[in-house]
């Protein structure tokens, strides 16, 4: 049965324009006694059908078989197999972040024996009602497509699904077929045309042509429309597409995470970051939006800066979107179908039509502001610890215009999504559907391996570091070099800011010693002595080739310097956790506890009840 899944997947292509790719480009794998003698003697046994890759954490190689999805634009991706047990739930975190970024990534766990003759196995969970439980069923939740083969001829039917989910735009995250390990080595008179070449069709469906000119007559009736660009526009390769109407027509874009690098940065429609990590440019022209287009996004809650960015009285939505669910939005006028296509057909519909010119001159004014602060924040000239800012603007101005940035969690991202000037649609890559600590590295592995010819800059802090740095090993192992620009404030400084602004001095969120039986206290007074860890160290024992960079003119040096090396490298740098990016006249709803003893918990409380009055239901 194994040797019939690994030779499936090698068959299974997908094409796209005309242009055909292969889709299972690889296997990620750990093995155990669940899966190395069955998938692992399949994989041996043909090892020029799958290539295999080797790991040192169950949920790094789903980050990075993730990584490597996106950055293909979910065209191709790859599959992670472990034993059964702790290398099985060890995947669960890339799951769940592989389907709410909407990232094909297929799982292959081993699982308990399908006859139960040996029952209980090592690892196997038990529960007296169900005999067919195993830990794998923990992923249902988190996957677009799950099924376990207790018989070697299910795999005919459940390969096939789990590829018609997987290659599915509206569909796709992660899939998981649980192989029980006895099933995994019996023989099946598989079809051969089971085995076949195969190519699935990814098709450019149209929006319904009523909707379509519904949607034109909302936007001609516009005073201030304004666009929403989400991943759907990189992911379906509609940026040109975009560049051209809105060039045409004067409409603004905001983009959101997936979505930044729809537009180049200096693009005279581009106002960037929109929302709770927005700019100063986009939410002001979010307010007072009387048509807001999504294009390709989800309207997750940092977009809509929790449902409190888009203010004008009778506002109204109209989605283009692959998903129907996202399409349906906020009662939006659904255009279910996909970006470019749609993006053409309303650029027909609107051919003869612009906003006025007092629109168009304020958008540029405001792109103009808001390049004007970017720049002040590249430069800041921040003493004696350089500001986060300052790393950003050395990274970028010392990047080159392919070269991709990968980040995930932190205040990082927030960061990034303000400040970054994009100049490829490929070149901004931040996981923020699940904001998953330590996916970084992995990530940026994923990166590299889809886009070898591409330098990857992976933007990490201290706290995701610890969490998960290992694959920098696998990065070295494959000959896949990374930079990665390793910024240390000391410990989890993005929510130790949020701590202090709702009223709880940042508790529990910096490293250093127990002192007088707390610890984590991140007020900034009299703090507790640092902990003495050495994190340029351990990357260098990891194997990589290491900077240590105490100022910017530090590390730009060895930015310049990382250039000639051709192994992986880690740039070490500290910054100033108090010195943070302002919020740009944006808000994000978390929750302050109602009663509290703490004046200024109280105070907090008493904020937020003001800033959710702001708050809108779009109907």
């Amino acid at each position: 049965m194994a040797q019939a899944l690994v030779r499936f997947l090698a068959a299974q292509h997908v094409e796209r324009d005309g242009v055909e790719h292969r889709f299972i480009e690889g296997c990620f794998g750990i093995f155990g006694h669940g899966n190395v003698t069955g998938i692992g003697q399949a994989l041996a046994e043909h090892p020029e059908l799958l290539t295999y890759y080797q790991a040192r954490n169950e949920q790094a190689m789903v980050h990075t078989a993730a990584g490597f999805a996106r950055m293909r634009n979910r065209l191709a991706t790859l599959a992670c197999t472990t034993s059964i047990g702790p290398g099985a739930t060890n995947m669960l975190t890339g799951a769940a972040a592989a389907t709410i970024n909407r990232l094909p990534v297929l799982l292959l766990p081993g699982d308990v024996f399908a006859s139960r003759r040996p029952d209980p196995v090592l690892q196997q969970l038990e529960t007296p009602w169900r005999g067919d439980l195993s830990v794998n069923d923990c992923f249902k939740p988190v996957c677009r497509y799950w099924d376990r083969i207790t018989r070697p001829e299910q795999l005919v039917p459940s390969a096939l699904q789990a590829m018609r989910v997987l290659v599915n735009p509206a569909e796709t995250g992660a899939v998981m077929l649980a192989l029980p390990q006895d099933t995994q080595t019996e023989a099946f008179d598989y079809p051969s045309a089971f085995i076949d070449h195969r190519v699935w069709p990814i098709g450019r469906a149209l929006p319904d042509s009523t909707a379509l000119d519904r949607a034109a007559e909302l936007i001609r009736a516009a005073r201030r429309p304004l666009i929403v660009a989400g991943g759907g526009v990189i992911y379906s390769e509609a940026t040109a597409a975009l560049d051209t109407f809105v060039r045409r027509t004067g409409i603004p874009v905001g983009e959101t995470q997936a979505g930044k690098g729809s537009l180049t940065f200096d693009h005279p429609q581009a106002v960037g970051a929109i929302g709770a990590t927005g700019t100063l440019a986009a939410n002001r022209l979010a307010v007072e939006a009387d048509v807001v287009i999504g294009v390709g996004t989800r309207y997750s809650d940092f977009t809509t800066a929790s449902k409190t960015a888009f203010q004008a009285d009778g506002v109204r939505f109209v989605n283009i979107n692959v998903a129907d669910f996202d399409a349906h939005k906020h009662a939006g006028l659904a255009l279910v179908g996909d970006a470019r296509a749609a993006m053409e057909a309303l650029d027909t519909r609107l051919a003869d039509w612009t906003v006025d010119v007092g629109y168009r001159r304020l958008v540029e004014k405001l792109r103009t502001d808001w390049d004007v602060e970017v720049s002040r924040l590249y430069h800041l000239g921040h003493s004696p610890l350089p500001a986060q800012s300052e790393v950003i603007g050395a990274v970028n101005e010392l990047s080159a215009a392919r070269d991709v940035v990968v980040c995930a969690a932190g205040s990082m991202p927030g960061d990034l999504h303000k400040l970054w000037r994009t100049r490829d649609p490929k070149g901004y890559h931040v996981e923020y559907g699940y904001s998953t600590m330590g996916y970084e590295i992995a990530g940026g592995l994923g990166v590299k391996m889809a886009a070898p010819e591409r330098e990857v800059y992976v933007m990490v802090g201290d706290g995701s570091y610890l969490m998960m740095a290992q694959e920098l090993v696998t990065s070295i192992q494959e000959n896949l070099k990374l930079t990665v620009v390793l910024v240390d404030n000391q410990g989890f400084a993005s929510i130790g800011a949020l701590s202090r602004s709702k009223g709880t001095a940042g508790f529990g969120t910096r490293y250093g010693y127990r002192k007088d039986g707390s610890i984590g206290d991140d007020s900034g007074v009299d703090g507790a002595e640092p902990l003495p860890v050495d994190l340029a160290l351990n990357a260098q024992g990891l194997g990589a080739h290491v900077f240590r960079a105490h100022t910017i003119d530090e590390l730009r040096d060895a930015l310049v310097a990382s250039k000639s090396i051709a192994t992986t490298v880690v740039i070490q740098v500290p910054t100033d956790r108090y010195q943070g990016v302002p919020d740009y006249e944006s808000w994000w709803d978390v929750p302050v506890a109602e009663v509290s003893e703490s004046d200024d918990v109280r105070k907090a409380r008493a904020e937020l009840e003001r800033a959710e009055e702001r708050r809108r239901w779009y109907l």
